[in-house]
């Protein structure tokens, strides 16, 4: 099978509805699709709906915003109770957090370049949560800058005088919510140096202590000798090790299906959720 499991829509920063998704996907190969928009689950039903029409697998999941002693990191949370109460108040805090992050991005940014919060809602929706991602697009509609990259490779770097933190929980603290609501917790691009610092070893061998699940390898944004020496810790603690494209539609280069997880190690990561208790069920194609 080719699985990937790590793709976002428009209910967060990707282009696409998950009906336009799951369409690309069919006509792209793809049998099984992970949707883990940030911070909401918002788009699992119209994703179920798309997948049964086009005769797709789909992990429902979320990729969860934390960080990690100043240093931002996101866990990919697969088959969780999207209904637990504790998971589910970490996520609404931090999505108004994002809300209120934009705003103050916004009012910076007004100071030099002719941007409002409307123009953000222009190109992001009522329903999608709000990130920096939105902000580069209305930069693109305004013709300040051509695209997403080169946004967030100038005006919106996290070097920049526009950039704002966005405050959210410790990675510890999301493994255990996401057992608990009956997940399973893989660490997203843990290498990924291009979009800023990286936690170091000691604090991976703290998130592997507290529970977490696998590491997401296979990404375009870990560099090569790198996966190999995450492949090699994933086999030392039995982590289950993933691969993904990490697709946003137009909003990224990055093409579906670019990196995939095995069928061997998607077996694993259903078996982990299955013995979890309150989890939602792998949807078959």
């Amino acid at each position: 099978m080719v699985i990937d499991l790590h793709v976002h829509t428009a209910f967060s920063d990707g282009t696409q509805t998950p009906s336009e998704l799951m369409s690309e996907a069919s006509m792209e190969g793809i049998d099984v699709v992970g949707i883990t928009d940030h911070d909401t689950t918002a788009g699992w039903a119209p994703a179920e709906a798309a997948a049964r029409v086009y005769g797709l697998g789909l992990v429902r999941g979320m990729e969860i915003s934390c960080r990690h002693e100043g240093i931002s990191v996101h866990l990919l949370s697969y088959l969780h109770d999207p209904y637990d109460t504790g998971l589910a108040e970490v996520v609404e805090e931090t999505r108004r957090a994002r809300l209120d992050r934009t705003h103050l991005i916004i009012d910076r940014l007004a100071e030099d370049y002719p941007i409002d919060m409307d123009a953000v809602l222009a190109v992001s929706g009522e329903d999608a949560t709000i990130g920096r991602p939105h902000i580069a697009d209305a930069l693109v509609a305004a013709d300040i800058v051509e695209s997403r990259t080169e946004a967030f490779a100038s005006i919106l770097s996290s070097r920049g005088k526009y950039h704002v933190s966005l405050p959210t929980i410790d990675p510890i603290t999301a493994i255990a919510l996401i057992r608990e609501a009956g997940g399973v917790s893989i660490f997203a691009h843990p290498r990924a140096a291009m979009r800023g610092l990286v936690v170091p070893d000691t604090a991976m061998t703290e998130f592997i202590t507290a529970g977490l699940d696998g590491l997401e390898v296979d990404h375009r944004d870990n560099p090569p000798a790198e996966r190999e020496v995450m492949r090699r810790l994933a086999h030392e603690h039995e982590l289950i090790i993933t691969g993904s494209s990490d697709y946003h539609g137009t909003g990224k280069p990055n093409r579906l299906g670019e990196h995939t997880t095995t069928d061997h190690m998607f077996s694993q990561l259903l078996e982990r959720a299955g013995t979890r208790h309150g989890g939602v069920d792998f949807i078959q194609g």
